[in-house]
């Protein structure tokens, strides 16, 4: 079993383009290692942790267009 990261100092942010709607997620990139993201509508829910490497990813293929449906 891989030890949990602590989410507890994350800084959370979202995008600007959100402006004051509560649809979306935040993002913590404060922490040593781990990119953390959350629901905005629920902040104490659970939220999914990642390696840098694999948000590059992700974020890469959001900008290819991989998910677009």
């Amino acid at each position: 079993m891989t030890d949990l990261p602590d989410l507890s100092g994350a800084q959370w942010r979202k995008s600007r383009r959100s402006a004051q709607n509560n649809d979306c997620v935040e993002v913590a990139t404060n922490l040593p290692g781990v990119i953390g993201v959350r629901d905005s509508k629920n902040p104490t829910g659970p939220a999914l942790a990642f390696t840098p490497s694999e948000w590059a990813a992700f974020i890469g293929g959001v900008r290819d267009g991989e998910f677009d449906i």
